[in-house]
């Protein structure tokens, strides 16, 4: 009997993740990726103009997301996270110059908030536990009809960390999402959430160590290879075209489509996608800051949000970046460097430095887009869609990236 073949077109983290999982399930594996490498939005390359590795943008992973660390974990290659032993988030509100660092212990029972000195400045018991109300479920409601987005809590701690994990004003976020995010984070206490960032880069971490493992298990990674439409009858997917090659589909096999949102809409026929999405910007100096530097600092008040203090240079991201992402990129430098010397009490001229664009970065984790997104399953039981973009119940991130992709294995039978 001839084995089944999976297709598997998309070598981003939710393309890796699927083929990842597949290997020792008895199947052929088969991985188209359009672009000259894998990783997709998850990448690294040598900039010139720094003369350095960078990565296109800073993605924190939190110790609680299950489905990453049991990617890295069948990878070997966990030691490539590196992050604190305990959650601790630094902060700086550059208007006033206050600064603070939230450490709010392991356990699920959140003791801190009830400790002054332990608390964000200006916050007070009860406005933790208006937290309660994001964590029941809110289907189509914004986060703003929720809870009260406003006061030293909002403005301090929810607003920052929700703008990062949504990539959408948070005001305007979907409620279920928020919600989401929560529950497997600060719901579960402190040991849940430590931040973790990929060392040395993102490709070094999350996807040469897949390469690696999907050709040791004889997996054909095809780079550099489109897929320019799909073939369909009413039953079932039935090609592949390449444009130079049609690669036949049978019954019996499986494709899982892990592409981005707006390429799904254009191969599958009557497939529901989001179809807004937000940007990101990041931007990178070639500067060194004290050794006492917060590894990872969230920035109150300005244009920047979060900093992250590298040993040759300091990378800036700003999330929902869409008020700035048609700017000039030396101007764009020249406005984030102001915050950065803020920040960090720095002085100088604006050193050399990169800024990265990712227009279409994620889908905008509002109620309504978050509708669109399709189930993994689709009319065709040889077609699987995978993505951050998928109804995985998380906004765009890699723990959803990566959740997506196992989930789409787990539908090949």
């Amino acid at each position: 009997m001839t084995r089944r073949k999976v297709f598997v077109v998309g070598a981003g983290l939710a393309g890796l993740a699927a083929a990842v999982a597949l290997v020792g399930r008895g199947v052929d594996i088969e991985l188209f990726e359009a672009a000259p490498q894998a990783g997709g939005r998850c990448r690294s390359y040598f900039d010139p103009q720094l003369g350095m590795v960078i990565d296109n943008g800073n993605h924190l992973v939190l110790s609680g997301n299950g489905a990453t660390f049991a990617y890295l974990r069948a990878l070997g290659a966990e030691d490539r996270l590196a992050g604190p032993e305990e959650a601790r988030f630094a902060f700086v509100e550059l208007p006033s110059g206050v600064r603070w660092t939230l450490a709010p212990g392991e356990g699920a029972i959140p003791w801190w908030i009830f400790h002054e000195n332990r608390r964000v400045p200006g916050t007070r018991v009860a406005d933790y536990l208006s937290l309660l109300r994001l964590l029941r479920p809110s289907p189509m409601r914004r986060i703003d009809s929720v809870t009260e987005c406003r006061g030293a809590l909002w403005d301090r701690l929810m607003r920052p960390l929700l703008l990062a994990a949504l990539n959408t004003e948070p005001e305007q976020a979907s409620a279920v999402l928020a919600g989401n995010v929560l529950r497997e984070t600060l719901a579960k206490g402190g040991r849940f959430y430590r931040p973790c960032i990929a060392t040395p880069n993102l490709a070094a971490a999350f996807v040469e160590p897949a390469t690696a493992f999907l050709t040791r298990n004889k997996v054909r990674i095809r780079l550099g290879e489109r897929v320019r439409t799909i073939g369909f009858d009413e039953h079932s997917v039935l090609s592949l075209d390449l444009g130079d090659e049609t690669v036949p589909v049978s019954a019996n096999d499986r494709v899982i489509l892990a592409v981005p949102q707006w390429i799904a809409g254009t191969l599958v026929p009557g497939v529901s996608v989001p179809t807004e999405t937000s940007a990101i910007v990041n931007a990178h100096y070639l500067v060194r800051v004290g050794a006492d530097a917060p590894p990872m600092l969230g920035v109150i008040g300005g244009t920047a949000e979060w900093l992250f203090a590298f040993p040759d240079r300091v990378s800036v991201t700003v999330s929902a970046a869409d008020a700035i992402v048609e700017r000039d990129r030396a101007e764009i430098a020249e406005i984030l460097w102001r915050d950065v010397t803020k920040a960090y009490g720095l002085s100088g001229p604006l050193p050399a430095w990169q800024v990265v664009k990712e227009k279409r970065a994620t889908f905008r984790a509002t109620p309504e887009q978050n509708a669109l997104r399709p189930e993994a399953a689709t009319q065709w039981p040889n077609l699987i869609l995978a993505g951050d973009w998928t109804a995985t119940g998380l906004p765009a991130t890699i723990e959803g990236a990566i959740r997506s992709g196992q989930k789409a294995a787990r539908l090949v039978n």
